[in-house]
């Protein structure tokens, strides 16, 4: 029956063709072992990985002898690789999960490249999907958060998420397959933990078929999720003014004619690291006045006067390299329009011309006009984002700017019947 379920499953999401190799993540566990025996027994063609992460002291290694026994004994290659996780998380400031989750599928697409296999097998089942279920429900979550874990992502595959815990040990006891037991699982203080040793029993007094329950929820709601995905998309792009990886700016006015403001909102910010408290702020500021901020780890939102504007505290402002080149002027010398050029008198500047950021108080004359403009009220006029203004450079002769560069010259040192010489400066 077990072996039937999961062929099933595996043929109707199309998870391994019969010719594919297949990478199974054997950590020694039940799950693990469970799914090596199966694709096994259904004569896919597998090899093993294993990680020694050596965070439970002789626990680790204990585990890895096991796999290494176990490989021997079914005749399946196997390729372990060893991992300092704590170091590796210190010197890169991660969680020691995330840290054992980066060196793991990095080590993953490497070995599925060195062994030519066409997908990795990981051993989540169906408990697992409704823990993870009931995890994004707790944090605050969107629809595709109730979906529980998908059986594919990209060469991940999950063979295992329509069989359930107890039917999976069933199966290994009638092998008589042994297997190993992680000891932190039984510890009650790990989140998922919570949720399997004392929120699950007691959701299973009040109703035994609680799994079965979520997971066709979860089903439903997949189903669902392709059409809120499908119009969440649409919205975006008639809300989104700009989607750069660095910047985003959000429609005010077109966002409050969405049929769903918030979930258009949600589904654009929280991948930038917003949570729902924070997105139901930045929704309740809309009506209110524009200058607003709010920030998550890595972004930073201003509630601007028509725009909600996003823009990623990481980004790395490169100063612009200028490039003079000085030519003399004459009747059939010509102007380009090309905003990455500037045309100007050359024996009216002072040379060499210096490079900085626009600071507040800033003048200067722009190009068709006789008198000056401070550079910020320049910016807003021409509907300039915040970070936008930010990096805004300038081109001086001395204490004079005579180029917003990218934008616009300073009319004092433009060409003019009269110039002699034309410098024309460029971006390197």
């Amino acid at each position: 029956m077990f072996k039937k379920k999961v062929q099933s499953y595996i043929n109707r999401k199309s998870l391994i063709l019969p010719e594919q190799k297949v990478i199974v993540t054997l950590s020694g566990g039940p799950d693990s072992v469970a799914l090596l025996r199966v694709l096994l027994a259904l004569h896919y063609h597998v090899i093993a990985a294993h990680c020694n992460f050596h965070l439970r002291g002789i626990e680790s290694d204990r585990d890895e002898e096991f796999v290494r026994n176990l490989c021997n004994q079914v005749h399946v290659p196997l390729y372990v690789k060893s991992f300092k996780t704590i170091d590796y998380a210190n010197e890169n400031h991660l969680s020691v999960e995330m840290a054992a989750r980066e060196l793991r599928y990095t080590w993953f697409d490497a070995l599925k490249t060195e062994t030519n296999a066409d997908v990795i097998a990981v051993a989540h089942h169906r408990d697992d999907s409704v823990e993870t279920i009931l995890l994004n429900l707790i944090r605050g979550t969107g629809i595709n958060g109730l979906r529980g874990i998908q059986a594919k992502n990209g060469y991940i595959i999950r063979p295992l998420l329509e069989v359930s815990r107890d039917e999976m040990l069933t199966y290994l006891d009638e092998l008589h397959q042994s297997y190993v037991t992680d000891s932190t699982n039984l510890i009650d203080e790990v989140k998922r933990n919570i949720i399997r040793l004392d929120v699950m029993p007691i959701l299973k007094r009040m109703n035994p078929s609680v799994n079965d329950a979520i997971i066709d929820t979860a089903n439903h709601l997949s189903d669902v999720a392709k059409v809120y995905n499908v119009a969440i998309t649409e919205s975006k792009h008639r809300v989104l003014l700009k989607d750069e990886e660095d910047e985003k700016i959000i429609d005010i006015a077109q966002l409050k004619r969405e049929i769903a403001p918030s979930s258009v909102l949600f589904e654009i910010l929280s991948p930038l690291g917003f949570n729902s408290a924070q997105i139901k702020d930045i929704i309740q500021s809309l009506d209110g006045q524009s200058g607003k901020q709010f920030s998550s780890k890595e972004w930073d939102i201003v509630r601007d006067r028509t725009e909600i504007i996003a823009f990623n505290k990481n980004h790395q402002v490169i100063i612009p390299q200028l490039d003079i080149k000085i030519v003399n002027y004459d009747a059939d010398f010509q102007i380009k329009k090309d905003k990455h050029l500037a045309y100007l008198d050359a024996d009216k500047l002072h040379l060499p011309l210096t490079v900085r950021h626009w600071k507040h108080g800033d003048k200067f004359v722009p190009f068709g006009m006789k008198g000056t403009k401070n550079v910020s009220d320049y910016l807003t006029d021409r509907k300039f984002s915040l970070f936008q203004k930010q990096h805004q450079f300038v081109a001086c002769s001395g204490s004079d700017i005579v180029w917003l560069i990218e934008e616009r010259i300073d009319n004092r040192y433009c060409v003019t019947e009269d110039t002699c010489r034309v410098a024309i400066v460029c971006l390197k």
